[in-house]
């Protein structure tokens, strides 16, 4: 696509821009209606870095503040701007070198390059979002739009482009982890982490972050009940068929037991820092990441794992075991089928009937 030859002059340096401190009206407006509407404050966060961005290319492109609402042409500017196609000389877009560089010294993005197609989906859908927060006329829902970002999509497949995905902590994996965990408090605290993450359903890292003893029960010697009040699905305002009681059992529950004990916490957050040999405050849910992929360094693991690895290797290591696909999303609080099935199929792929035909 060519280039409007309209557009101002693309500003050589930073000082041009939008701060993210000094967001468009428009954009901070929208911001501030997010927020009232009650999204999780992860979502709340992605959502105005979204924005800024938005802010700071508009002016960066263009010369004025950012304001809704956007016009197509806008918004397809930015699609050709951040979305690669293939040409002669290899993969191209239109954004110019000099904005590029100067997003990243503004703060608004991380290096200078492509953005990733899943970034740019999703700067699209923040800023449709916003339109329809305000009731105003959508443009990233018109078919042009939608349809250039669905061929973006397909040239995506084709090239070999996947969703990267953090590698799953199924049972052997989670085995190693724990054995690296010893009876020092950040050894006990660890490995109840570890295991309330997996064995509760496989929890996200703001969920294992946000873990209160207010909403734990026990139940008999040797056994939890942990009510999820916290939760990215209940967050959303979806109804969930699943109930928010997560049973701590077995090994998980006394791994907990200890770290409670150890760490005499009788109220407030389950899983905190440990400075200096001393209990502090709740843990971030950064932290949780942090830890995970200690322990799984220290265990020796290959692969890319985070916080969600617990969550993707509960539902993997459950497919394995033949555990029904209902339950399974009664524990993880999964609302969609879709999303979950994919994690499922690959945990049960290796007892699929259909794969020994010739057996």
């Amino acid at each position: 696509m060519k280039r409007n030859s309209t557009l101002p002059t693309i500003p050589a340096t930073a000082s041009h821009l939008v701060l993210p401190e000094q967001l468009a009206q428009q954009a901070a407006d929208a911001v501030r209606e997010l927020l009232a509407e009650a999204a999780a404050a992860n979502t709340t966060r992605s959502y105005a870095t979204a924005l800024r961005y938005w802010a700071g290319w508009h002016q960066g492109r263009y010369g004025i503040d950012l304001s809704l609402p956007v016009s197509e042409a806008v918004v397809i500017q930015f699609l050709v701007d951040h979305i690669q196609r293939k040409n002669k000389t290899g993969l191209v877009s239109e954004l110019p070198p000099a904005l590029d560089q100067a997003l990243v010294a503004a703060g608004l993005k991380a290096r200078v390059g492509p953005l990733k197609l899943s970034t740019v989906v999703q700067r699209v859908a923040v800023l449709s979002t916003a339109h329809k927060l305000k009731r105003l006329e959508n443009p990233c829902e018109l078919p042009s739009v939608r349809t250039l970002l669905s061929r973006a999509r397909r040239a995506a497949v084709k090239r070999g482009e996947r969703p990267t995905k953090k590698t799953a902590i199924t049972r052997p994996e989670l085995e190693a982890m724990l054995a690296t965990c010893d009876e020092s408090l950040e050894g006990l605290r660890d490995r109840a982490l570890l295991c309330f993450g997996f064995a509760s359903g496989g929890r996200r890292r703001s969920e294992i972050a946000a873990a209160d003893m207010r909403d734990l029960r026990k139940v008999g010697d040797d056994s939890y009940i942990y009510r999820l009040e916290y939760s990215k699905t209940q967050q959303s305002g979806v109804k969930a068929d699943s109930t928010p009681d997560k049973p701590i059992l077995g090994r998980s529950a006394e791994a907990l037991a200890a770290w409670l004990e150890a760490a005499e916490i009788d109220s407030g957050a389950i899983f905190r820092r440990i400075w200096k040999g001393r209990v502090g405050p709740a843990l971030l849910p950064g932290s949780v990441a942090s830890i995970v992929k200690r322990r799984a360094k220290l265990a020796g693991l290959a692969g890319d794992f985070g916080a969600h690895s617990l969550r993707s290797g509960f539902v993997t290591e459950a497919g394995k075991q033949g555990v029904p696909l209902p339950a399974v999303m009664a524990m993880t609080e999964h609302r969609s089928v879709a999303s979950v099935i994919g994690y499922f199929q690959a945990g049960a792929v290796e007892d699929n009937p259909a794969a020994r035909l010739l057996k």
